[in-house]
Parts: structure tokens; C-alpha cells; sequence
């Protein structure tokens, strides 16, 4: 199905993927797979979309030390640090 003819969940409906939601009213909740989308108060039944999605590999919210490239390091072959630096894969 086309990404222009998808529709957004529905109350009732089970929830997919972890993540933060926001309804047709702007009220935003964090459900997670397996939970059913829950209906509004005011509205009742309403369409539900992913606005965030919930990462539990970064606690912090910061990258991991190890990948980033220090001012001083002797080794920064093994870092990427632009996009130019990525290894070819395949043909072009």
C-alpha cells in the first residue's frame, strides 16, 4: 500500500511500535506494542499518529563516547566522520 493512501491507527487498535502518540486533539501519550490505542475523552474515538519513537539503547539520549572522534586521536582512520569516509558496498 501507498504511503499517500495509508491509514493512521484507530482507537481500539494495537499498537505496533513503541513511541510517544498524539492524537487529533494534540494530547500526546506513550504506548507500547502490544497496548490498545485508547480513546479520548472529549472526542471518543480517534485516529492516533507516531510522533516519537522509544529507543532504550541510549539512556542519556547522548551517542556513544567510543564513536566519536576525539580532537587528539592518533586512530581517527577507524572513525567516520563525513559521509565521504564510508566504505563503498557493492557496485556503483
Amino acid at each position: 500500500m501507498s504511503e499517500s493512501k495509508r491509514m493512521d491507527p484507530f482507537t481500539g487498535e494495537k499498537v505496533e511500535v513503541d513511541g510517544v502518540y498524539e492524537n487529533e486533539a494534540g494530547q500526546e501519550e506513550e504506548l507500547h506494542r502490544g497496548d490498545a490505542f485508547p480513546a479520548d475523552l472529549i472526542l471518543g474515538n480517534t485516529e492516533w499518529k507516531l510522533t516519537e519513537m522509544s529507543f532504550d539503547n541510549h539512556h542519556e539520549g547522548r551517542t556513544d563516547e567510543r564513536l566519536v572522534p576525539k580532537e587528539k586521536d592518533i586512530d581517527k582512520q577507524g572513525k567516520i566522520d563525513s559521509p565521504r569516509r564510508q566504505m563503498d558496498r557493492g557496485k556503483k
